[in-house]
């Protein structure tokens, strides 16, 4: 019988149901066969059986050979060998000494493994025949199989195991420290190098650099830390985002450029036009990626690159000509770990031809390294829209700056470049003159900007064309060429001519943006006349050459050119009609146009000196505000000039500059924005003048706010209370935090009243220095109001105007000081009675709840327009208030009439405005009870309305002063003087809108003073 075969059969077909007679099955235990028996049956255990010992085994030996030798079939091994085996199988279980669980966990519960050392252990079978042999050795395996169950169904068992677990791990993790602490790590030479990459990365791209500025003392490398500027960009919303603002799917997020890799992108492909920052943003995301650690990373400019085969992974630092040798494959495992920061700038700067060989490159990198993240930079017109959208980049604009962007570059920059004294007059340039702001739109523009006006110690050129000079040379030429570009494909004269002749067509039909197609048109007719450009190619290669590469000229839509520096097309444009001799008919064309005043301005700096005497005379001819302002403003870029002929022009505009009253102050606003850069330095102006000047620049603050912003902020030291009120006043025309930040919070306070119309005007008070006196107007709620005040104990007056949320008084008791509270136009307000405890003495109050005021003893001044509802006055009023101070309007007399008016002996001022029931000769015996009056205002109404009342008045011998409101001049105040005797001083205010001088009513007063106030 085959060795093999005769193993099978024994293990399968007998040994198994002869373990079934003898034993009986328990649990499942381990499961370590699929029929497990239980050896604690028929076998003498008692109680749970813990060790299978040599008289069990010799049992089960002898049970086992019985059983198989009584199997129906070929006995599988001599009959005369059943006693011989049956030993021999008892010597082989109990070769141990009896099977214990410390057998079964050194086995680590494999049965082959205890049947192994049973084998070694037990003494030699001698005389056994090969079948009794091959049952032997079955029997053993399958008995082992089955004590190892038996033990595993112990209860003991897991406990034990548990412990022999904890000593195996225990013993492994000693071993591996050993191991460790004997091995070298094998990724130390990479962290090593990485440490010293980080270094280098951070010394190359710490500084900026503006290149093509040909400046002495001005610096051309700012440290990048102090002078990076984060700039906001748009991007295409990730697949699947919505946008709240829209509710469309897709529009555009407006995010901070740095935050390009957001919303789970990991390709970008950054667009912005020349000087936009582009590779300042790399140099700030490389130094970022060094320091903080989470990714490596890769600056891979393309003009470098490009002039050769475009690097693989292991080549990037060489590429670059980076001093540092790599670790072997270092940075291809950095890759395979999706640890890289692939930043690749330029895609413009290279040849047309060789860009999509670049993209090629760069998808078959992002491809084969998946996880990394990668970043291209490009002028927006070097490729087309979505070029890569389909490749998974998503695509980021820088746009042109803010306001608030420009004025923090100025502020850095200035900072980095230890130039500090020059910032304040740089900033009030680029708020007050438009087209110095129109330049300053992007990074590169606004570094020129900042340098020059160093280099000229804080003054920029006289005229604007040297800068304007300077600009073009450096986006045309300079540029390029000291950043290692190759040489321009046009020379910077050519492009200048061509420039200047699509600028020219844009101003003279009125426009700011042309088809491509008439843009070649126009080209075309150019080029003959520019032989460097015509051997260039066609009129399509030069455009598009001019749309890459000049940095002026840019397509922002499909189809569309325009010049992305408006200034630069009026600067141009002159130039052309100088040149052309055209520059009279240019600005006569211009003249009537307000958007053609920078033209006409870089006409006059263009121009010989006679034909500048030509355009200045014609537009002083025209007899225009505007025209003479502008006269007087191109005056700064007229270098050479007939003096007779600035004479005439400073002659002409100093009738208007600065305006001395505030009708002059509309009349000069009427002129535009032009005038916010001819309005004087307020430094030796008198207070009428400095007043006319911030009335006009308020009006144009809606108009130009930045610029009208640079001169209101010139005029917040002044001390005249007029001024300061103006300021104050003309809030809301402007960026709320803005104007609080620039002027509010630095006017001083006394006299001032501050306005909050808005929840935002209100917020931004938390940021100033405490008001002492505030208005609110319109719905504010008054815990809001509580709530927006960082310094409860410094007000001293609220005034709440037109405010239906204004409700319960007592809500202002948080305020321990306040002595002031006027409420007009809130029908909800109630509680005075709760404000006893303050120390008011001026309230005004316009309702019919007067519920508590009798309460307020601290008075001295107190307005009322509301019906008092009861018999005379003494019955509402405080009667223990000191007043010297009573204005009474509209109901407030109706019940009352002046009854009970003597209950104030105190009251020097009675004022009385358009009373709905007027006066009789018995209220006026009580004015005349007073014995401390010496003042007395009365309303128009009483002379136009109640005349008859005037007629009642008695003669009042103790008054003084005489004022009189809303006069139109045509009231007839006869009566007034006889009973009036004593008058010394009259103070007439006008209607609004109405004039008349003040000998008006001399005749009336002859030994009066007399005041006209016009309103």
């Amino acid at each position: 019988m085959d060795p093999a075969a005769l193993g099978t059969r024994l293990a399968s077909s007998l040994i198994a149901p002869a373990l079934k007679k003898l034993l009986v099955q328990e649990g499942p235990g381990a499961g370590l066969t699929d029929k497990p028996v239980r050896l604690s049956g028929p076998i003498s255990f008692r109680g749970e059986k813990r060790a299978l010992d040599d008289a069990a085994a010799e049992r089960l030996a002898r049970a086992l050979v019985t059983a198989a030798a009584d199997t129906p079939g070929e006995v599988p091994f001599p009959a005369d060998e059943a006693e011989p085996l049956a030993l021999a199988l008892a010597a082989t279980l109990s070769a141990l000494g009896g099977l214990t669980m410390d057998d079964v966990q050194a086995a680590r519960l494999d049965p082959h493994t205890l049947a192994r050392t049973l084998r070694r252990a037990a003494p030699a079978s001698h005389g056994l025949s090969a079948d009794a042999g091959h049952f032997l050795d079955a029997a053993v395996d399958e008995a082992c199989r089955q004590v190892l169950q038996f033990f595993t169904q112990r209860s003991t068992f897991v406990p034990r195991t548990l412990v022999e677990q904890r000593r195996d791990e225990a013993e492994l993790l000693a071993k591996a420290d050993e191991l460790i602490a004997r091995t070298p790590r094998a990724d130390a030479a990479d962290t090593a190098f990485e440490e010293r990459y980080a270094r280098h990365i951070a010394d190359r791209h710490r500084h900026l650099t503006i290149y093509g500025i040909d400046l002495r003392e001005a610096p051309e490398r700012w440290p990048l830390d102090v002078a990076y500027l984060s700039l906001e960009a748009t991007a295409a919303r990730r697949t699947g985002t919505f946008d709240a603002d829209s509710g469309t799917p897709g529009t555009p997020a407006r995010i901070r450029a740095e935050e390009a890799f957001g919303d789970g992108a990991s390709r970008v492909l950054l667009r912005g036009e020349a000087g936009s920052g582009k590779t300042t943003l790399i140099q700030w995301l490389a130094t970022r990626a060094a320091a903080d650690g989470d990714r490596v990373p890769f600056v891979l400019p393309l003009r470098t690159l490009a002039a050769g085969p475009l690097p693989a992974p292991e080549a990037f630092l060489t590429a670059v000509s980076c001093p540092l040798g790599a670790p072997a494959g270092w940075a291809e495992r950095v890759l395979a770990a999706s640890r890289a920061l692939v930043l690749v700038d330029g895609l413009d700067e290279i040849p047309t031809a060789e860009r999509n060989r670049v993209r090629d490159w760069l998808l078959a990198l992002a491809e084969a390294h998946p996880g990394n993240h990668w970043l291209l930079t490009s002028r927006p017109t070097a490729v087309r829209p979505e070029w890569l959208a389909d490749s998974g980049f998503r695509e980021v604009l820088l746009p042109p700056m803010r306001a608030a962007d420009v004025a923090t570059f100025v502020h850095r920059w200035h900072t980095a470049a230890d130039a500090l004294p020059y910032e304040t007059a740089l900033l009030d340039s680029l708020r007050t003159k438009r087209d110095l702001a129109r330049l300053a739109t992007n990074p590169l523009m606004c570094g020129l900007i900042c340098a020059l006006h160093r280099e000229r110690r804080g003054y920029l050129p006289t005229g604007r064309k040297e800068l304007y000079d300077a600009a073009l040379s450096m986006l045309l030429h300079r540029r390029d060429r000291e950043r290692g570009m190759a040489v321009p494909e046009l020379s910077e004269e050519a492009q200048i001519d061509l420039l200047q002749h699509l600028a020219y067509s844009l101003v003279l039909s009125g426009r700011t943006e042309m088809s491509r197609e008439a843009a070649i048109g126009a080209l075309e007719r150019r080029l003959p006349a520019v032989a460097a450009a015509a051997a260039h190619g066609g009129a399509a290669t030069v455009l598009r050459t001019l749309l890459l590469r000049s940095g002026l000229l840019r397509e922002p839509a499909a189809d569309t050119v325009d010049f992305g520096h408006r200034t630069f097309q009026d600067y141009l444009a002159a130039r052309y009609a100088v040149e052309e001799g055209h520059a009279l008919p240019f600005v006569q064309r211009l003249a009537e146009d307000p958007q053609g005043e920078d033209a006409i301005r870089m006409a006059v700096a263009h121009a010989r000196p006679g034909e500048r005497a030509q355009l200045l005379r014609e537009l002083l001819a025209r007899d225009h505000p505007r025209l003479t302002l502008l006269a007087l403003a191109c005056l700064e870029h007229a270098t050479a000039l007939d003096p007779t002929v600035r004479a005439e022009v400073e002659h002409r505009a100093g009738a208007l500059i600065p305006p001395r009253t505030t009708q002059d102050a509309k009349t000069l606003a009427e002129a535009g924005p032009l005038v916010l850069e001819l309005l004087p330095h307020p430094d030796g102006l008198d207070d009428d003048a400095a007043h006319g000047v911030a009335v006009t620049a308020s009006l144009l603050g809606g108009l130009e706010p930045a610029g009208a912003l640079g001169v209101l902020r010139r005029l917040r030291g002044h001390p005249s209370l007029e001024v300061r009120r103006q300021l104050a006043g003309t809030w809301s025309r402007f960026p709320t935090e803005e104007y609080a930040t620039e002027v509010l919070d630095h006017l001083v306070r006394s006299g001032l009243l501050i306005t909050c119309e808005t929840e935002e005007q209100r917020a931004a008070l938390a940021g100033m220095r405490p008001w002492k006196r505030l208005e609110f107007r319109g719905p504010h709620a008054l815990r809001d109001v509580v709530g927006a005040i960082p310094d409860p104990g410094a007000v001293r007056l609220v005034y709440f105007q037109d405010n239906p949320l204004a409700g319960d008084l007592g809500a202002l008791t948080v305020f321990p000081a306040l002595s002031g509270l006027w409420v007009a136009g809130c029908p909800a307000a109630r509680g005075l009675g709760s404000l006893a405890g303050l120390p008011l003495v001026d309230v005004t109050y316009g309702h019919s709840d007067f519920t508590g005021l009798s309460a307020l003893n601290s008075l001295r001044r107190l307005s009322l327009n509301g019906e008092l509802a009861v018999d005379s006055l003494a019955e509402a009023l405080p009667t223990g208030a000191p007043l010297d101070f009573l204005f009474l309007g509209g109901d407030a007399t109706r019940d009352t009439g002046l009854r009970g008016l003597d209950a104030w002996p105190t009251l020097t001022t009675l004022s009385l405005g358009r009373l709905t029931t007027p006066p009789a000769l018995q209220d006026w015996r009580h004015v005349a009870a007073l014995p401390a009056l010496t003042h007395l205002y009365l309303n128009a109404a009483f002379f136009t309305d109640q005349p008859e009342s005037v007629e009642a008045l008695p003669e009042l011998p103790g008054i003084e002063v005489l004022r009189l409101a809303a006069l139109h001049g045509d009231e007839d105040l006869s009566a007034l003087p006889p009973r009036l005797p004593f008058v010394r001083e009259v103070v007439v205010q006008t209607a609004p809108g109405v004039t008349f001088p003040p000998d008006h009513h001399a005749r009336l007063f002859p030994t009066a003073r007399i005041t006209v106030e016009q309103r």
